[in-house]
């Protein structure tokens, strides 16, 4: 159907089986026909020479009567409305996305590549100098017997084979010696130049100097979207070497500058409104920054007195009561005991008590509906919530906390996305969408456009819907999606 549709330009009147059944059911892996033919009770005439296969007529016939059930089952359970108003129409935006790509500087990317890659060989010798012998450092076995047995490192965890040396286990030992800080970041370039550098150049197409990813409306129980071939969601966002990468996306023939539209902190904001947290959701109407305020109320400081650390540690505590975190993870996150992080928990939630109720009752309302959904209808299913092993009734509660306000923000980006897209065409611009990242939306647009885009992505941003606090989204114009990115 995508395929139809962006080679037409023409919404065709569509009905798309599989989107319906992810929106029914989104944890499964796939939705293929005998699924389909099971689940809705619809005869399936198999092709023997091929499973899961029919021919062409009987294919049709088959989609033609299963269409009709999905449908009652979407109204059944309050779906309907999200499938005809944000996930049948994305299926045209997303074509069009996967059809205009995103262009690549493959010469600043070579450059790069061999940058990087004499950087990474630097730090190899230099390792080796430190080890005072040669090994592969790629080994965990030859990096264990050189970190635990030769240089003496104390011991953090043992895997079934032998010494663990995973990342976390070298974070905690960075300040015993001066190779372990070289080792992450030798990893780190090694990940950077076969992931992306070496990755992305055989994918730029030669004729356009174009990537061209893909994007799966149906992988993700969230309802957030992925991208796949290449992912160009995963690259590091705060880090150094991420903006390497981004800064070698840029405008391709016809454009000279990259839009980037970006949400700020839209997970809390829905946190308070979902919540009615007021405490919250004054912080969030005053405009103030909303991890000193809550550094001020847990630690019991005015807000001019907030200390960078003291922010640091609440902005970890914001963050990690969205995803149900546990006293014992946050004290792993900002190096505290687990007797403090405990401490703080408990700090926030004296002061946000909107917000601790609100994570009491969605779990209980979870355990009684057997699933949780978002301000827009999205549901996710909860088994797990009624099973008899802990960690996964663990599981289960953390997914109740997260999916209603991580799904509410992908339906709001999905929505955003065909607001854009249909403002850019309404308004005859030449800029179009190139791709969309997590809280952020990518156009490329000539240079006479670039202010009314940024504008434009802006609006159309924060006005998706009407919460208890704003929606904020700033838009920055650059040369490349780094520069955008600001």
């Amino acid at each position: 159907s995508k395929t139809v549709w962006a080679a037409t330009g023409k919404k065709l009147p569509l009905a798309d089986v599989t989107l319906a059944a992810y929106l029914l059911d989104p944890t499964r892996t796939a939705y293929g026909l005998t699924y389909l033919s099971e689940k809705f009770a619809v005869p399936l005439a198999e092709n023997p020479e091929a499973p899961d296969t029919v021919r062409c007529d009987e294919g049709a016939a088959f989609v033609y009567a299963l269409w009709p059930k999905e449908k009652q089952s979407l109204e059944e359970f309050k779906l309907d409305e999200l499938y005809q108003s944000i996930e049948e129409p994305l299926i045209h935006t997303l074509a069009v996305m996967e059809m205009n790509g995103f262009a690549v500087d493959e010469t600043r990317l070579q450059e790069m590549e061999r940058e990087l890659s004499l950087k990474a060989d630097e730090l190899e010798q230099s390792i080796y100098d430190d080890a005072g012998e040669v090994f592969n450092i790629n080994s965990p076995k030859q990096l264990g017997q050189i970190l635990f047995e030769k240089l003496q490192l104390p011991v953090i965890k043992k895997t079934k084979t032998g010494y663990s040396t995973d990342s976390s286990v070298l974070e905690e030992l960075r300040d015993k010696h001066p190779m372990i800080d070289k080792i992450l970041q030798f990893r780190a370039l090694k990940k950077l130049i076969s992931t992306y550098l070496e990755g992305l150049e055989p994918l730029i197409s030669r004729e356009t100097g174009r990537i061209y990813t893909s994007f799966n409306q149906m992988v993700t129980a969230t309802g957030r979207l992925s991208s796949s071939d290449p992912n160009l969601q995963n690259i590091p966002i705060r880090t150094e070497q991420g903006r390497k990468i981004r800064s070698l996306f840029i405008p391709g023939e016809g454009y000279d500058y990259i839009v980037s539209g970006d949400y700020s902190q839209i997970e809390l904001r829905l946190l308070a409104h979902i919540a009615g947290d007021e405490h919250m959701i004054a912080a969030f109407r005053t405009g103030e920054d909303i991890h000193t305020v809550t550094a001020s109320q847990v630690f019991g400081v005015p807000p001019e007195q907030v200390t960078h650390e003291m922010r640091r540690r609440a902005k970890a505590v914001n963050f990690g009561i969205v995803y149900g975190i546990s006293d014992f993870s946050l004290s792993q996150d900002i190096g505290v005991t687990r007797a403090e992080a405990k401490a703080y928990m408990e700090k926030y939630f004296e002061k946000y008590s909107g917000v601790h109720a609100y994570m009491t009752q969605v779990v209980e309302r979870a355990k009684a509906d057997g699933y949780v959904s978002t301000l827009m209808g999205r549901r996710r299913w909860l088994p797990e919530l009624k099973s008899s092993n802990f960690n996964l009734r663990s599981f289960g509660e953390r997914v109740a906390l997260n999916m209603p306000i991580q799904g509410t923000a992908a339906d709001l980006i999905k929505k955003a996305m065909l607001r854009v897209d249909g403002r850019l065409r309404r308004e005859g611009l030449e800029a179009r969408l190139v791709l969309q990242v997590h809280d952020e939306l990518i156009v490329e647009c000539p240079e006479g456009e670039a202010e009314q885009v940024q504008r434009l992505l802006a609006e159309e941003m924060e006005h998706v819907a009407e919460l208890a606090v704003p929606l904020t989204a700033e838009a920055h114009a650059g040369k490349s999606w780094a520069e955008a990115k600001g």
